[in-house]
């Protein structure tokens, strides 16, 4: 998941310099201004990277969480409707009905700390401040016993030192990149000229019957 996470982040930079050399060269628009790229690059690491200065308690999570988050999500969590559960599920994941939380299965808090600050509330994204997404992340901690304390403040400093349950139940893929290599040539000899339709999805009965109204 990280080799994954840094070949994105790689693969984005070398976008951006691509970019700028065919703005170069071949005159087609410009090259992005560092506040540009500044305001594309709000990735979060496991290591911290990328975190911005701020601060929040469970309590002030609580808060925002009753506000923004429980009509979807639950008051603590437990998911309402088909939405996301976010916590719960504990021992599930070698069951034949694993349930997928922060608290189950995510191994990275920055990926909690980046998903909502990039892309939550569902119709509101990007308009919580940073001390918000501190908060709402301590809350998230909190309703999965990964912390204890009401008055538990999440900040850059302590951050990394937070670690989800399942964090050795995922390992880096060590198997080498290998390019997708054409080991024969495609066959071009007696191609059909034509081409009958078989059946259809409605006579296999794939396609349920719509009623029609009168």
């Amino acid at each position: 998941m990280w080799k994954f996470h840094k070949s994105l982040v790689t693969g984005l930079a070398a976008s951006l310099i691509v970019t700028g050399a065919f703005a170069g060269k071949y005159n087609l628009g410009r090259q992005a201004t560092s506040e540009e790229v500044a305001a594309w690059n709000i990735d979060i690491r496991p290591d911290g990277q990328g975190l911005p200065e701020g601060s929040g308690t469970v309590a002030q999570g609580e808060e925002i969480w009753a506000e923004k988050c429980s009509s979807c999500h639950g008051d603590f969590g437990e998911a309402v409707g088909r939405w996301p559960a976010i916590a719960g599920g504990s021992g599930t994941l070698a069951g034949e009905d694993p349930v997928k939380t922060v608290g189950s299965y995510w191994p990275y808090l920055s990926t909690v700390w980046d998903y909502v600050n990039r892309a939550m509330p569902f119709t509101e994204a990007r308009s919580l401040e940073p001390d918000d997404v501190y908060a709402l992340t301590a809350y998230i901690l909190f309703i999965n016993d990964v912390v204890t304390e009401e008055d538990f403040e999440l900040s850059k400093e302590n951050f990394v030192k937070q670690r989800l349950p399942n964090e050795n139940g995922f390992v880096t893929d060590t198997r080498p990149d290998t390019p997708n290599v054409k080991t024969t040539e495609p066959c071009m000899k007696d191609c059909k000229t034509d081409v009958k339709i078989a059946n259809r999805a409605r006579v296999l009965n794939v396609t349920p019957e719509v009623e029609k109204s009168e």
